[in-house]
């Protein structure tokens, strides 16, 4: 068992409360703290505390005792997940991520360009996939996939924007994935001249259809808000078509790839596959490639699952399809009246984001307090949850295989 020493990531539209406050700093942070990483990724990896290594450096040592043979095989001596403490006050950008296939196409792509791994302009720093799930720590806003384009034309009419009625016939005449990845590409690509007198429209109708009691009242103000944050973005526009979520704390979605998406507010869980490739198409100041983008983008429409996690003992375990990362929680409203066996298998991140518990494995007992995360490895067996305070909260991160 090894306590972590975790980097943040000071992104500008993080919070200045929720990190801080997690690892007991002072509130607010002197700048906006977006992402607290945990994991073993080249970019950022976590560090054992007091011991002047990173975590990256320990497993390239000895990745068969720490992952297991049958793992080390199968994810290539790496950690094939990371996990991360995501605090969004602003909205982050209209983004996707790639498969595997394409990720490692767009990898050796660049490489063999000569564009380097940290240029600006680069959008594979990795050759791996980025599958993920967000799971809720507070209420969570988000856009998430395409919205059933039947749906999106009803909240397009309600809008009622007469710049926008080709466009609007363009989806009628074809109200499936063709239409939408048609109209998308329409709006994406669009010159800011016509932007510039699109985007004012919609903010115009967004206002009126913000404060009426209208079924699509809260699509029309994540509109408004949005375009009074970006004005003149594409991003705007294509944010009508995308599903408009709410996640209560505990509950989680899935995002596999090509799916079109943008966390607007609020605190999660993110765990991934271990990967830091983002492919963005508006609502950012950053690199935006969207012809990268519409090489990945998936137009299947419906409604995003929202995971509510199954039973596993005295754990919740929310499945995906990804055999990169398995989600655990543990919330103890009354605390721990009984040990708690960890889960076992492969590598493991245990964080403690409320309030504390005495974690044991044989002879050796470690408290983790708020804020605080321990790696296990996979040799690491019968660890047990000691004891813990009431309204612990614990996230344990480890692969599904």
């Amino acid at each position: 068992m090894e306590l972590l020493e975790n980097p943040v990531r000071p992104y500008a539209w993080g919070s200045r409360t929720v990190i801080a406050d997690l690892l007991g700093e002072p509130v607010p942070s002197p700048h906006p703290q977006a992402e607290l990483w945990l994991g073993a990724h080249p970019g950022d990896p976590s560090r054992l505390a007091g011991k002047g290594r990173s975590l990256l450096e320990v497993l390239n040592a000895d990745p068969e005792t720490l992952l297991g043979a049958e793992r080390s095989a199968r994810w290539s001596g790496t950690l094939p997940f990371l996990l991360k403490v995501l605090a969004a006050d602003e909205p982050l950008s209209l983004q996707a991520h790639p498969s595997l296939a394409q990720a490692q196409e767009g990898f050796a792509r660049e490489n063999a360009q000569g564009i380097p791994l940290d240029a600006s302009h680069r959008n594979y720093k990795d050759a791996n996939h980025k599958p993920e799930l967000i799971c809720a720590l507070t209420e969570f806003h988000a856009l998430v996939g395409f919205r059933d384009p039947m749906d999106t034309l009803a909240l397009l009419r309600a809008l009622n924007v007469a710049e926008l009625a080709a466009h609007v016939d363009l989806l009628a005449a074809q109200p499936d994935p063709d239409g939408l990845r048609a109209l998308f590409t329409t709006w994406i690509t669009l010159p800011q001249g016509m932007l510039d007198e699109l985007v004012p429209a919609v903010q115009k109708a967004a206002v009126a259809l913000a404060g009426a009691d209208d079924e699509w009242a809260r699509e029309a103000r994540t509109a408004l808000e949005l375009s009074e944050r970006y004005p003149g973005d594409a991003g705007v526009l294509a944010a009508l078509l995308l599903n408009r979520v709410v996640l209560q704390p505990g509950e989680a979605s899935y995002l596999p790839a090509g799916n079109l998406h943008a966390y607007l507010q609020g605190a999660g869980i993110e765990l991934m596959a271990n990967s830091d490739n983002v492919l963005r198409g508006g609502l950012t100041s950053k690199h935006v490639d969207v012809p990268e983008l519409l090489r990945v983008l998936d137009f299947t429409a419906g409604p995003p699952p929202v995971h509510h996690g199954s039973p596993e003992g005295e754990w919740t375990r929310y499945d995906t399809p990804a055999e990169e990362f398995l989600l655990r929680t543990w919330h103890g409203p009354e605390g721990l009246t009984t040990r708690l066996p960890v889960p076992e298998g492969g590598a493991r991140i245990l964080l403690c984001t409320a309030g504390k518990t005495c974690v044991r494995a044989g002879d050796d007992l470690v408290e983790l307090e708020k804020g605080a995360a321990l790696f296990l490895g996979a040799h690491e067996s019968g660890v047990e949850i000691e004891s813990a305070s009431p309204g612990t909260h614990l996230h344990l991160a480890g692969d599904a295989l």
